[in-house]
């Protein structure tokens, strides 16, 4: 029934398990499925038993002294598979004598002790009988007599602290055992919560598995109305694919002949600068030199004078008239040849608006989604079908769900797991009530052993006491017999309770050790369910049991431990069980079947982009008339190195200043004073032209207009030939690659497109196996029924807890013997003697009488 309860999640991977492989492996776009509702189950399967751990890691390190040996798994699956006493002398074969030597040699831990313990059990109670008698015969320490020792103190010290310890050791042991017996009940009265939280987990379980199913199929429709609006939309989408794959080569050529554009008018502006700046600067330096020009005549007509003729001025008049070719100016930007025929040029150029026709190129460009709208009418017209076809396949899933009962299984499973529930529920407290029995009963024992522990204690306590090392044996006081008394009590009850103790020893000891190491440890490292998983062992006719039980294939590798491991990690139920092998659906969920007519309608697209022009032919000639516009041609060197000069080619104002030191050296006269006067002329020039030449803003800014328009036009001009070859080249590779690639591309970007769209379907197909396998009918509560059965109640709770009990409860009876024992030998020191050593001084040397 419970595989059943299943079925309807194989219908979700029928395409997964598919003979025929999707050929498709596109990258579609993701689809967002949501998250499978999940709800969150309360069982937490781990057990912490708090400081009584300590004890239990105690136990279990005894054990694994006791018994070191491996889990015999070998062993154990040919004692299984073997079989004794079918036939008569089964047990004599070799093959069986060697199997069960083996199964000795592994036991031999629990055995020898086990055996000690019966040997205890048979021998103490013989044992004490014979003590008994014997010390009704005066003998054994029965004869109310004590000799009279030098180290009778000591002696009795030391048999006083020998019981004392060994009386501890008992408590500590019975403190275990009653530990023990406390937890055990405690856990048990507990278990109720946890074995409803194990039925609510399991109700959660099947009561939101449909509605994962539910959400699963529904998620159907998220992918038919995406492949829809997709279909709805072919002409914008694949208008954009095959727009993005020309858009590598479309879209650098037009950037770089709408760069060439700006280019071209930068060029205009820069020629302008030059023009406007060698203007500005020609008239500054052409008044400079007409007024230079002025002054030098008048100087050189003042040098010209008589005076200069005689002995004392003729020198200094020679070295002036020598200087005069100083003055003069070291720019001269009317030199410079012009620009204006390159402006014309470029002004030419300009008239046609390239970057009008770059932007068409752009807009013609951009409208490829629309041409493809436009031409892609039949897939409009094909979508109907394709949607029939999809409701269609969604119709049939929708159909088998209903087909198949799952409501049914669910309601019996429902109905099954109440009963269970109620069944426990109506039988736990009956056994809380053997339970309760039992803790009595480990009580009683527990109170065996205390009842001992008060008889010593209150035996050394009354006896230490009321001891008096002057007192004769005879005369000892009431305490001090009381206490002798007092232990002779304890030894009388310890023969009494020992044997019966042991018994329960040795039973829970081979009982609890053997269930630890032969159950709960390998559990722990699913050593147990390799065993399990043996081939042939639960059935001799089934390989795999499991496989054979729930899917009626024995052949099916599926195995205990796989199956636990999977829900222990909280995996689905169907990935777990390896249900795709009970039932071949792939019809249902196939869509293999109709991607093929889905291609040829979407296969049968033709799209013409020849009406797409990028750049016309007037802008490719535009582009050539700039090139040849003789920028390049232009003397850069020329203005660079007018740029660089000085205004003048000498400082006027140190040559005025010279004019007038060499003035000041004639004879006083008029020569001096004309000489004088000139100076003065040139530093009005020099204030009044040189100087605004060299700082006013005017000129400043004309001569760093030049400076940089010059330098621009330098740097680009050898470059624009290059660059507008460049430009045409790519604007024509992109135009051939539209022109007569077009058909190639829209059939690869229509292959694409349709793949994309299947791609949605097996996407949906992988979001369908991924949720099977992690998040629909994960089974973590099946895990946690069989940790909570095993490793929490079975483990955790009783065998540690038993195993604590023997633990302590053996410690007991093993320390009784030499508790017996010194408890006789001390009560002679405590109990008051009827007779006692006195030595007579009137006698004879060294001769002792007894005194009545």
């Amino acid at each position: 029934m419970a595989v059943e309860l299943y079925l309807l999640l194989l219908l979700l991977c029928g395409s997964t398990v598919s003979e025929v492989q999707p050929l498709h492996k596109p990258p579609p776009g993701t689809l967002d499925f949501g998250f499978v509702p999940a709800k969150t189950y309360d069982t937490n399967a781990y057990h912490e038993p708090g400081p009584i751990g300590i004890v239990f890691r105690l136990v279990h390190s005894f054990l694994y002294l006791v018994q070191p040996n491996s889990f015999p798994q070998d062993l154990i699956q040919k004692l299984t598979q073997q079989k004794f006493g079918n036939v008569q002398g089964d047990y004599q074969k070799p093959e069986n004598v060697v199997l069960t030597l083996q199964a000795i040699y592994y036991e031999i831990g629990f055995i020898v002790p086990a055996a000690l313990g019966l040997l205890f059990v048979l021998l103490l109670p013989l044992v004490g009988l014979c003590f008994c008698m014997c010390r009704c015969c005066d003998n054994c320490g029965g004869e109310m007599h004590q000799r009279q020792k030098k180290n009778a103190d000591c002696r009795r010290g030391c048999f006083a602290t020998f019981l004392f310890v060994a009386s501890l050791i008992i408590s500590i042991g019975v403190l275990c055992a009653y530990a023990a017996n406390q937890h055990l009940t405690s856990q048990v009265r507990g278990a109720k919560n946890l074995v409803h939280s194990n039925f609510k987990d399991l109700r959660i379980f099947f009561n939101n598995t449909p509605g994962q199913i539910d959400y699963l199929v529904s998620q159907y429709n998220t992918t038919k109305n995406k492949a829809l609006s997709d279909l709805d939309n072919v002409g914008p989408l694949l208008g954009s694919r095959v727009q993005e794959r020309f858009a590598k080569e479309v879209r650098p050529a037009l950037d770089a002949a709408l760069t060439m554009a700006g280019a071209i008018r930068e060029t205009k502006e820069a020629l302008e600068n030059v023009s406007v700046s060698v203007e500005v600067l020609q008239e500054g330096t052409e008044r400079l030199h007409s007024n230079l020009t002025d002054v030098k005549i008048h100087l050189s007509n003042t040098l010209s004078d008589s005076a200069c003729s005689a002995a004392q001025a003729a020198s200094t008049c020679n070295i002036i008239r020598n200087s005069l070719n100083q003055l003069n100016i070291n720019a001269n930007f009317s030199g410079l040849p012009g620009v204006s025929t390159q402006v014309a040029k470029v002004n030419d150029v300009l008239k046609i608006d390239l970057s009008s026709l770059v932007q068409k190129g752009y807009a013609a460009f951009n409208n490829t989604p629309d041409l493809v709208l436009n031409q892609t009418r039949n897939i409009l017209s094909a979508v109907p079908y394709i949607k029939n076809l999809l409701d269609f396949i969604g119709s049939n899933i929708t159909s088998f769900t209903k087909m198949l009962p799952v409501q049914k299984v669910l309601a019996d499973l429902t109905i099954y797991l109440t009963q269970s529930e109620a069944y426990v529920q109506d039988y736990f407290p009956v056994v809380e009530q053997y339970d309760f029995y039992r803790w009595l009963g480990c009580l009683i024992l527990c109170c065996m052993v205390i009842l001992i522990l008060v008889f010593y204690y209150l035996g050394l306590l009354c006896g230490t006491c009321g001891y008096d090392k002057h007192a004769s044996p005879t005369t000892r006081g009431c305490i001090s017999n009381t206490g002798g008394n007092f232990l002779m009590a304890g030894v009388g009850f310890s023969f009494l309770f020992s044997w019966v103790l042991m018994i329960i020893v040795v039973i829970t000891f081979v009982t609890g050790g053997n269930i630890e190491k032969l159950v709960c440890e390998p559990f722990e490292d699913r050593t147990l369910f390799k065993v399990l998983d043996t081939p042939y062992l639960l059935n001799r006719h089934w390989r795999n049991y499991l496989s054979a039980i729930v899917l009626k294939n024995p052949d099916i590798n599926l195995t205990f431990e796989k199956v636990y491991s999977d829900c222990k990690e909280n995996k689905g139920i169907y990935t777990t069980l390896h249900l795709e092998n009970l039932f071949n659906i792939n019809e249902f969920l196939n869509i293999s079947m109709y991607t093929e007519d889905v291609s040829l309608k979407i296969e049968h697209i033709n799209v013409n982009l020849s009406n797409i022009v990028l750049l016309d032919e007037i802008g490719k000639r535009n582009l050539l008339d700039f090139s040849s516009s003789g920028i390049d041609g232009i003397n850069f060197a020329a203005y660079l190195t007018e740029i660089n000069k000085s205004v003048t080619k000498v400082d006027l104002l140190s040559f005025a200043n010279d004019l007038e030191a060499r003035a000041d050296q004639l004879p006083k006269g008029a020569l001096e004073n004309a000489l004088k006067g000139h100076a003065n002329s040139i530093r009005m020039i020099h204030n009044q032209q040189v100087v605004p030449l060299e700082q006013a803003m005017k000129y400043v800014k004309a001569r760093s207009t030049l400076n940089q328009s010059i330098r621009l036009l330098q740097r680009t001009s050898s470059e624009f030939m290059v660059k507008v070859r460049n430009v045409i080249s790519a604007v024509d590779a992109a135009q051939f690659l539209i022109s007569n690639d077009a058909s190639l591309v829209i059939i690869q970007e229509t292959k694409k497109y349709m793949d994309m769209i299947i791609g949605y379907f097996e996407q949906y197909v992988e979001w369908v196996k991924e949720s099977i396998t992690m998040e629909v009918a994960a089974c973590k509560p099946i895990a946690n029924v069989i940790d909570t059965a095993v490793d929490i109640f079975l483990c955790s709770y009783v065998i540690d807890s038993v195993n604590t009990f023997w633990f302590g409860l053996g410690g007991c009876s093993i320390f009784l013997i030499p508790a017996i024992i010194c408890a006789v030998k001390l009560s002679k020191y405590y109990r008051r003697m009827d007779t006692e050593d006195v030595y007579d001084d009137s006698s004879v040397s060294g001769t002792w009488h007894f005194t009545l």
